[in-house]
């Protein structure tokens, strides 16, 4: 049994990495509301992890930092504030945690972490100047760490095309906006949070102990194929 630390574990696809990684580990989850679940295997933490102090947790074998944002606006509507908490949320609260958490990491069983960008850090699409800055962060977080941790904590990151939560209810809020969404991708589909999370599942496994720095696109082929 792992002890895993999600961040952001109420909802949308950390919600689903929560529920199913809760039979056979231990999970502390972060996140400003409670999830809802009740476990012996799970314990809640309420806490804005930007503005507060982190909870201590003496044993962790894997984080996984889920927190995100969708804020699609034309360039000249965006804000130097939207800039600024998109980074915050994306990438200064991934670094928050990391830090807080590396010193039991690296005594931890296998260890790793998980981050998550967007396809829209590859694909240049409109309207996603804050979220794709924000989400390079954090590929180039994954680069430079996974090059620093090598021989301790392996690190990661999926890069999702649109998933199915939430957090993507308005771009995804009527059957004709579905379908449109599905014929942008070449492979004629968009995401659920099960396949992200079955990925997760993977990549924190000792299945993938070969694997670290790298961003694994999950884009229905919207990114690799011109079709």
């Amino acid at each position: 049994m792992k002890n895993i630390v999600i961040i952001g574990g109420s909802k949308g696809i950390g919600n689903t990495i929560l529920q199913q990684q809760l039979a056979t580990n231990f999970i502390y989850n972060i996140s400003r509301n409670a999830p809802d679940t009740t476990h012996t295997n799970l314990k809640h933490y309420s806490i804005d992890i930007l503005q507060d102090v982190l909870p201590e947790i003496e044993s962790i074998d894997t984080l996984i930092y889920c927190p995100g944002s969708i804020n699609l606006k034309p360039i000249g509507s965006l804000s130097i504030d939207d800039f600024r908490n998109d980074f915050e949320i994306n990438v200064i609260g991934a670094v928050k945690c990391i830090q807080k958490y590396l010193p039991q990491l690296k005594k931890g069983n296998h260890p790793s972490i998980l981050l998550f960008s967007t396809v829209a850090a590859k694909l240049g699409m409109p309207f996603h100047a804050s979220i794709a800055t924000a989400k390079s962060g954090v590929e180039g977080l994954v680069k430079s760490l996974g090059a620093e941790l090598a021989s301790v904590v392996r690190i990661n990151a999926i890069a999702p095309t649109i998933t199915e939560t939430s957090l993507s209810a308005n771009i995804l809020r009527n059957d004709r906006m579905k379908e449109n969404m599905i014929e942008r991708h070449p492979m004629k589909s968009y995401l659920k949070p099960e396949e992200v999370a079955d990925m997760a599942d993977f990549l924190i496994s000792e299945k993938a102990k070969s694997i670290s720095g790298q961003v694994f696109e999950m884009d229905y082929g919207i990114v690799t194929f011109k079709i």
